[in-house]
């Protein structure tokens, strides 16, 4: 059976997708994802070896690059979003995935750790998502999706920096929504839980146990969980969906 009539069976067919984090974990997977559904996909990161390394593995799936990308340098930004839009003449989806942790309880967390924290998971949005919108803007449409977290609606014991990092990129996809709805630009976030990335790959079995308890479905989520999240909200199904949250966590917080 064929989805709804009048949506393409590729959800993504031309679209242009930025997808920052790109080279790893729930980034990767989702520029994957994207290219299964006919996105011409942007993998930017800071990692140049795993970025580039990626666009390879891929590129039998699509059209896909590997820009370098800081995301805490606004000329490096920019320099991604001019090198995309002059190959491509557009920007139709951005990705806001990049992002760092730097844990410790309050009492052992320096002001550097909070502070680089800072950098990448707020700023980089800011950044990049300032540098895209005139783009979208002028084009009268685009896709603005942000990885916030449950730990920044909730919190998490350890993550004082990381929980209020992503509860102000909750903060600023609502203030943008207010501001870019008007130009025909849907804005929203992705709040993933504890999910099967390099960084949970490499913790203890015991503690991973420890965690599937907390979740009512027993399991965590894989990257193409997250990606398909991403997914939705950027096709054309999700056309009137704008200024939400969207919780990917298993129903952890119950």
């Amino acid at each position: 059976m064929k989805r709804n009539e009048g949506i393409d069976d590729m959800r993504l067919r031309n679209k242009v997708a930025v997808i920052t984090g790109g080279a790893n974990g729930i980034g990767f997977a989702s520029a994957r994802r994207f290219l299964e559904e006919g996105a011409k996909v942007v993998i930017a990161d800071f990692d140049s070896e795993n970025g580039k390394a990626r666009a390879i593995q891929l590129k039998d799936k699509g059209e896909i690059r590997f820009i370098y990308v800081d995301v805490t340098d606004e000329a490096s930004v920019l320099q991604l979003m001019n090198e995309t839009v002059e190959q491509h003449g557009r920007i139709d989806i951005l990705i806001n995935n990049a992002g760092i942790l730097a844990d410790a309880t309050l009492l052992n967390m320096s002001s550097d750790m909070f502070d680089r924290v800072f950098d990448v998971n707020v700023k980089g949005v800011f950044n990049c998502t300032k540098a895209v919108a005139p783009t979208m803007i002028e084009q009268g449409s685009g896709k603005i999706i942000n990885t916030t977290s449950v730990s920044g609606v909730y919190g998490n014991f350890g993550q004082t920096n990381y929980a209020a990092s992503k509860a102000a990129v909750v903060g600023m996809t609502k203030t943008w929504a207010k501001e870019l709805g008007p130009h025909g630009i849907n804005v929203n976030a992705v709040a993933p839980g504890f999910t099967l990335t390099e960084m949970v790959e490499t913790m203890p079995e015991k503690v991973v146990n420890r965690i599937k308890k907390q979740i009512p479905i027993q399991q965590l989520a894989e990257p193409r969980d997250i990606a398909n999240a991403y997914l939705f909200l950027a096709s054309d199904e999700a056309r009137y969906i704008h200024n939400h949250v969207l919780h990917v966590d298993g129903g952890i917080i119950m």
